[in-house]
């Protein structure tokens, strides 16, 4: 093969693989492989050596069935490094010291990585008392405000899968241990538009979140504002929501 074709062959084989990347990233759930063969106009044999590829270097994952694929640690770590990127990253940081300079505790801006919560960004308000959280740490789902909200903007076979699949550990008296509650509790959040932690991930602390969402009315990420309850009531939390949603609002267009 000449060099000229070689080049062709590979920035065809390179364009393929962000085509699907793209195209199961957009989707929020996991596809099989001829599924992603018939939606990208490939040959299943070529579709299948994308994914081996792709699946090798990370950027693609086995789900739950083994004969779907959804998208890998690599390719959320890629997402994550270019949300936290440069200008931007500084424009989504004032949102968030402003709504705390507002409501006057600590906020939070997380997203959904895998079966889990992922701290984008935090800033904390000026107390001696507060729960310090680095920015790429991860939290859980079943027992967190942002949590809650962000597995019930999931579309319904993909959020009852991630909450078979998830370990529902007591963290505190009042987390839900029990799939049927926490899918009512879903059901409830997505009603109201907003999540609570009412003690259920750390004793003593509460939390509020609401929804940061994309084009298409799903939800990409989580604003919310947490405080010890020594310090704030949940009915207090529940009461910063009109600034969290503001916020969020703001948010929208540094996605």
């Amino acid at each position: 093969m000449t060099s000229a074709a070689e080049e062709a062959n590979s920035s065809s084989s390179a364009e393929r693989s962000l085509r699907l990347l793209a195209m199961l990233a957009n989707e929020g759930r996991a596809l099989s492989l001829a599924e992603l063969a018939a939606r990208l106009s490939l040959p299943k044999g070529t579709a299948h050596r994308i994914c081996s590829q792709l699946l090798a270097a990370g950027f693609l994952a086995r789900d739950v069935d083994e004969k779907s694929f959804s998208v890998g640690p690599a390719l959320r770590k890629l997402a994550f490094d270019t949300l936290n990127h440069g200008v931007v990253r500084g424009l989504r940081h004032e949102v968030l010291a402003a709504l705390v300079e507002q409501v006057g505790e600590t906020c939070n801006f997380t997203t959904l990585d895998g079966a889990q919560v992922l701290y984008l960004d935090r800033v904390e308000a000026q107390w001696p008392l507060r729960l310090t959280l680095d920015v790429g740490s991860h939290v859980p789902l079943h027992c967190t405000a942002s949590g809650k909200l962000l597995l019930s903007h999931l579309p319904p076979g993909q959020r009852d899968a991630l909450i078979g699949q998830i370990a529902l550990t007591g963290m505190t008296p009042n987390t839900i241990t029990s799939r049927q509650k926490l899918l009512a509790e879903c059901e409830a959040i997505q009603k109201q538009g907003y999540s609570c932690d009412n003690e259920e991930f750390i004793a003593g602390l509460v939390a509020v979140a609401v929804p940061v969402l994309g084009s298409r009315g799903e939800a990409r990420a989580a604003i919310a504002v947490h405080a010890p309850t020594a310090r704030m009531s949940l009915k207090a939390a529940m009461a910063r929501r009109p600034a969290l949603a503001a916020a969020a609002e703001r948010m929208r267009d540094l996605l």
